[in-house]
């Protein structure tokens, strides 16, 4: 929707107008809610692009400017949790981080 690279469908999020409340926009990373969706690749650049160009309006076809702060705060925490998976040789054992003892010593 923003930045107009072709990519595989499955890295990219579908969002949805949530027909329960006007003119809000929600995350569907499972790609099953009903109604009209509309692409968007999960980074931050792409969700202040589509903000900027009012892309999700269009998209949508909301006539008014569409809330779409849970799909910033799903974007948000989906980069969070891949950043912490990035750290898997450091678990996180009760609030404190532990490494892994060599087994050489």
């Amino acid at each position: 929707m923003a930045t107009r690279k072709t990519v595989a469908d499955t890295e990219l999020l579908r969002v949805v107008h949530d027909q329960g409340t006007p003119s809000r926009v929600i995350p569907d990373p499972r790609r099953r809610l009903p109604g009209r969706g509309a692409w968007l690749t999960p980074t931050m650049e792409a969700y202040e692009i589509a903000e900027k160009r009012q892309a999700f309006g269009r998209a949508l076809r909301i006539g008014r400017k569409p809330d779409t702060s849970l799909v910033r705060e799903y974007i948000l925490r989906a980069h969070s949790a891949e950043l912490g998976n990035n750290n898997r040789d450091c678990p996180v054992v009760g609030g404190m981080t532990t490494t892994k003892k060599d087994p050489s010593n």
